[in-house]
């Protein structure tokens, strides 16, 4: 398991740096090896952790993006949720290349502090749900049941939640405007895929009804 965390993390950080790194037409700038260098760390820690107290949702995690048991709505969510995050960093790069930004150095380093922000988020979700699946599925072989503690008592999507962090903080890392204005659009697909996920569970699992009755927001805590 941990080989194939390994081998998954490693191109992930490839791929994201040659997208980066090819569009912007230059292998200097210092940031994007920052964010590539913390992401190819931070990987494998938190998968390590991950092992150590829930090997189970690991092995979750590490499934394929597509997989049978997805609503066929959720599927065609992964594929332009990719698409749109390949169009997100691709702007990215090409800001860099046109030097179109100029975002200061305290508002990147702002940028990153909510990356990490957002990654100890992730495995404080990850911590209190084990059921917390890449895909929209219920996990009737894993017994899945619902979760209310921790960040669930706030919102009902609390990894949406953290991935606000990550959309904000990763172009302000890399210095590019273009790369946060593109975020919102990011937002409304997530948007889009808590409403999938959302109909599967009220149809399939038991409780959530209640819980969504008790806990009324989906996202952020007073707005929606």
């Amino acid at each position: 398991m941990i080989a194939r965390l390994l081998l998954q993390n490693t191109i992930f950080v490839v791929a994201m740096g040659a997208i980066l790194f090819a569009s912007a037409g230059t292998l200097h700038w210092p940031s994007a090896w920052l964010f590539l260098v913390t992401s190819a760390l931070l990987g494998p820690l938190c998968g390590w952790w991950l092992y150590r107290i829930d090997p189970g949702l690991l092995a979750e995690r590490l499934r394929p993006i597509i997989q049978r048991e997805q609503p066929r709505a959720d599927k065609g969510f992964i594929i332009a949720f990719m698409l749109a995050i390949l169009v997100w960093l691709i702007a990215i790069g090409l800001d860099r290349r046109a030097v179109a930004s100029n975002v200061p150095l305290a508002l990147q380093a702002v940028g990153f502090a909510l990356y990490l922000a957002c990654t100890l988020f992730t495995m404080w979700v990850f911590r209190e749900n084990s059921f917390a699946a890449p895909v929209v599925k219920l996990q009737a072989e894993r017994a899945q049941h619902v979760i209310s503690s921790g960040p669930y008592a706030h919102v009902r999507h609390p990894m949406y939640s953290g991935m606000l962090m990550f959309f904000a903080g990763v172009p302000l890392t890399l210095g590019s405007w273009c790369g946060l204005a593109i975020a919102p659009l990011l937002v409304l697909l997530l948007a889009v895929r808590i409403r999938i996920e959302e109909r599967t569970l009220m149809e399939g699992l038991s409780g959530y009804a209640d819980y969504a009755a008790r806990v009324h927001y989906r996202l952020l805590p007073g707005v929606w």
